[in-house]
Formats: structure tokens, C-alpha cells, sequence
């Protein structure tokens, strides 16, 4: 009978048996946790921006070469948040400057969960500062060969977002104690008919309200920014006597942020008056000017032989004679409507020429549109777009009561603004005025103030239109300042910004 073998293992073989056992379990783990990892990560198309920084230095100052990989996101949508981008960049920035002592580069790498806009796949910087002021540069591409800010061309991209999707016209006063943003002792620029409170008006609280539009907010003025956006500029008021009111109205707002009052002053030492028609203040310290020009109408006031008699007639196919000192301003703010009514025209009678024809009668409103094409044509053909940025201000309300401003009308009692408004549909003269703009190849920009105006029968100077009150004619037409204009001003500086 065969003997049976004992099974037993020796203590090397066990030692060998145990190891082997071990390690495949280790590979096994190794190899399964690389495998869910690779399977949760983009694939290789999918690629993420690392921001490779390299240090170099010199005698006199350090620099930081940054470079940007080919961006690509998987999950993308369409609204961008500048605020997330620029700050996670400034905390990048932050962190690499900090390590910079430690390490001569690092890879900063953007999480997936900051959602980036498709548009800037591939982006450029250009003389982009760090917090202690260290240059860095970055290369990339940006369309096909453009170099751009990419964060200031984005911000300009919104802000004009906000301009469209928000209609200006429509919100409420809101009162406000921090205003005024400037005192009648503090500006010398406000003529008497503007100085309300100079002649004699107590109340105040006309002063103190602030346009709230429903749809966003709009800024505070800035004198400051400002005075930089027209340094070494031209800033141009062209129009009627209530364009008189909104440049005064912006010499005092600029004024407030001057730190020498003497640095400001008029180029022929003229003082404002109503008599005198065309000034131009000179900002020293920012090398530009703020400067206004009447024109009633915009186009030609003239004579002509009408029967045995020469008349005053207006030229409603020629631009006013005085445009060659508006050709050349950066900023142009146009206005008319105050004269176009019947009594300033003589209801239409003998009035409006055209070349050698002067119309024996012609209708203010037909009148109005003729002069505004001529004026049209004026800006499109003599405009440069390159340097040049245009408005026109709609018509602001007057506020007479129980008669016109030569019948009696009045407006003495108001010391609050309306709670609601009578007109609910523009002006003719402003449609007349958009449907004009639409048609010109030259873009304007249409300062409506008529609508948020109309609640404001509290800001005309009524009675205190000069030293010398008298209630049989008030000046319900104008307004007082500070006052209702500083908020016209306001709206302009707010699409200034946003351009």
C-alpha cells in the first residue's frame, strides 16, 4: 500500500506564497482607482487653461511672462459673470506673487466650476498690473490676430446691455438728503434767471430729489470721472435757452470736484448773462472745455423781402451760421423745441423760407421736420464719427397753470413734485425728433428727460426768476439750480460711461 504525502510548506515558501498574494491585491487597488479616475476626467481635446508663470529679473525692476494654453470648457452657457472671472484671476495673480519667493513657476489652473463665456476661448492680455504693481504680460488669440483687454472689452459689453435693457424714462423721484451734488454759494456760474434761491425762494426740498428708473440704477454724477472722460476735450452745448439751463447746470457739477475755482474760467472773460449767447469755460487742470452756443432752431434765423417789407424769416433748409464752432467738439449736446410753438413763429404766417420761396403759410410741425432734416444732414455730412459723439435732448415740460407763460400762467404754489403726469404720450416735436434720428447714418443718442421731467412742476423758478418778484409773469419754462437739469446731466454722464 503507497504511503500518502504530508502537505505542509516550508517557511521561505510561505514568506514567497504570502508576498505574492499581497501584491496582486496592491496592483489590483492601483489599478482600479487610476481607472475611475481617468474615466471622470476630460478627454484629452478637452483642454483646461493653465496660467504658466516664468520669473525673470534685472538690474531695475521684475518681470512676469504669463501664458495661455487653448481654453475649452466642457460645460458652458451664455451668461457671463465678470465679477467671478476678475476675481478669480486677482486671487490667481495674488497667490502666484506670493510664491514667487518660494518657486520660479507655478501652473495655476481655472476650476471647472467657474462658467466662462465661449467667446473668449482664447484670450490676450496687454500691460495687465499685479496688486504691488509687478507688469504682467500674457499672449494668446483673440479673434484673428486683434489685441484687446479682454476684461475692460466684456464690461463695456454689459454696460451697454444695461443701457439697452433699460428705459431710463420710467421710474419715480425719490427724495434724497444727500442732495444736492452742489450749493448756490458754491458755483458762480448760475445766472439770475437759474438762482431761485439767490432771489429769494426759502423752501429747499426742490433740490433734494434723485431720478430712480425701475429698471436699474443710475450712478451717482461723478465730477471727477467726469472731467477725466473729457480731458483734452470739447464738451458742447448747442440750443436754446433751456441748454443754457443743463450747461450751467454741468459747469457747477464739474466745478465741485476742482481744487482751484480760479483754474476755471471763461476764454474772453465774459459773464453769463441771457443777453450773451456763446461761452467757453476752460478747465485748466484737464485741458478741455465746457462751452455752449445758442441756436433757437438749429438752422438759419434771416431776413427777406416779403411785399414792400423785409421780415424775419427762418432759413428751415440751412443750418445755422454759427455750426463751424460746433464742428470740431468731441461731445455735442443739441436741443430744440422751446421756439418751435406759434407765437415764437407767428403761427406760420410769412415766416419759413426756403431758398428765395418764403412760405406764405406753413404749419410750425411741417416746419419743425424740415428744419430738423437740414440739421440732419448737417451732422452726417460734416461729423466725424471717429472723434465725435452726438446727443440730442428731447423737449422738457413746461408747467403753466391756468394761462400760458404771457397770460397769466402760473406754477407758485408747487413745492412737491406731481404723483402722477397728465401727458402719457411724447410730444409730437419728440417724435419728430426720433423718427428723424432713425433715418440719419450718424448714431445719436436721444437724451429723453421730457417724461421724468413732467413730474417736476416744483423745479421751475415761478416767481423767483429774479430779484424783483412779480406774480403777473412767472417762468414756469426754465429751471432752478441746483435742480431738475443736474438730473439730465446725470443721464448723460450715465451713457458717457457706458460707451
Amino acid at each position: 500500500m503507497e504511503r500518502q504525502k504530508s502537505f505542509s510548506f516550508k517557511p521561505t515558501r510561505l514568506l514567497l506564497f504570502t508576498f505574492t498574494i499581497f501584491s496582486s491585491i496592491f496592483f489590483l487597488s492601483t489599478f482600479t482607482i487610476w481607472l475611475t479616475k481617468s474615466t471622470t476626467t476630460p478627454s484629452l481635446h478637452h483642454q483646461q487653461t493653465l496660467l504658466n508663470f516664468n520669473t525673470s529679473t534685472n538690474n531695475n525692476n521684475n518681470s512676469v511672462e504669463l501664458n495661455l494654453q487653448p481654453l475649452t470648457v466642457l460645460s458652458l452657457t451664455q451668461n457671463f459673470s465678470v465679477t467671478k472671472i476678475q476675481t478669480l484671476i486677482d486671487n490667481r495673480l495674488s497667490r502666484s506673487q506670493k510664491s514667487f519667493s518660494e518657486s520660479k513657476s507655478e501652473d495655476i489652473e481655472i476650476e471647472e466650476n467657474h462658467v466662462v463665456d465661449t467667446s473668449i476661448s482664447s484670450v490676450n492680455f496687454t500691460a495687465m498690473h499685479g496688486n504691488n504693481g509687478t507688469k504682467v504680460e500674457a499672449s494668446g488669440l483673440v479673434g484673428k490676430s486683434d489685441k484687446v483687454l479682454i476684461f475692460k472689452e466684456i464690461e463695456v459689453k454689459k454696460k451697454k446691455e444695461i443701457v439697452k435693457e433699460c428705459d431710463l424714462r420710467k421710474g419715480y423721484w425719490v427724495f434724497d438728503e444727500s442732495y444736492p451734488l452742489y450749493s448756490r454759494d458754491s458755483c458762480p456760474f448760475i445766472d439770475e434767471g437759474f438762482d431761485c434761491e439767490g432771489n429769494g425762494r426759502l423752501d429747499r426740498n426742490y433740490t433734494k430729489w434723485r431720478w430712480q428708473p425701475q429698471d436699474c440704477d443710475l450712478p451717482r454724477f461723478n465730477a471727477t470721472k467726469m472731467l477725466e472722460l473729457i480731458r483734452g476735450k470739447r464738451l458742447v452745448f448747442v440750443g436754446d435757452s433751456i441748454n443754457r439751463n443743463q450747461w450751467e447746470s454741468m459747469l457747477c457739477m464739474l466745478l465741485s470736484a476742482v481744487k482751484d475755482p480760479k483754474r476755471v474760467y471763461e476764454a474772453r472773460g465774459r459773464k453769463i448773462t441771457k443777453e450773451k449767447g456763446n461761452y467757453s469755460f476752460r478747465f485748466l487742470d484737464y485741458q478741455c472745455t465746457v462751452e455752449y452756443y445758442v441756436s433757437h432752431f438749429l438752422v438759419h434765423e434771416s431776413k427777406a423781402r416779403v411785399g414792400q417789407k423785409r421780415r424775419p424769416t427762418l432759413r428751415i433748409d440751412a443750418i445755422d451760421h454759427g455750426s463751424s464752432r460746433w464742428r470740431g467738439a468731441d461731445i455735442l449736446i443739441f436741443n430744440t423745441a422751446h421756439w418751435w410753438s406759434h407765437y415764437k413763429t407767428k403761427a406760420g404766417t410769412y415766416y419759413f423760407q426756403e431758398g428765395t420761396l418764403v412760405h406764405p403759410r406753413l404749419n410750425v410741425s411741417t416746419a419743425f421736420t424740415k428744419a430738423l432734416t437740414t440739421w440732419a444732414s448737417w451732422v452726417d455730412k460734416r461729423i466725424n464719427l471717429k472723434k465725435t459723439q452726438v446727443f440730442f435732448r428731447s423737449s422738457a415740460p413746461s408747467h403753466f397753470r391756468g394761462g400760458n407763460w404771457n397770460s397769466g400762467g402760473t406754477c407758485t404754489e408747487a413745492t412737491h413734485p406731481l404723483n402722477e403726469t397728465l401727458n402719457t404720450i411724447d410730444p409730437e416735436k419728440n417724435i419728430i425728433i426720433e423718427e428723424t434720428i432713425k433715418k440719419m447714418k450718424t448714431p445719436v443718442t436721444l437724451l429723453n428727460i421730457t417724461s421724468l421731467s413732467e413730474f417736476r412742476i416744483d423745479g421751475h423758478p415761478s416767481i423767483y426768476g429774479r430779484k424783483t418778484q412779480s406774480s403777473r409773469i412767472q417762468d414756469c419754462s426754465h429751471w432752478c439750480l441746483p435742480g431738475v437739469p443736474d438730473t439730465w446731466n446725470e443721464l448723460l454722464f450715465f451713457h458717457l460711461q457706458s460707451r
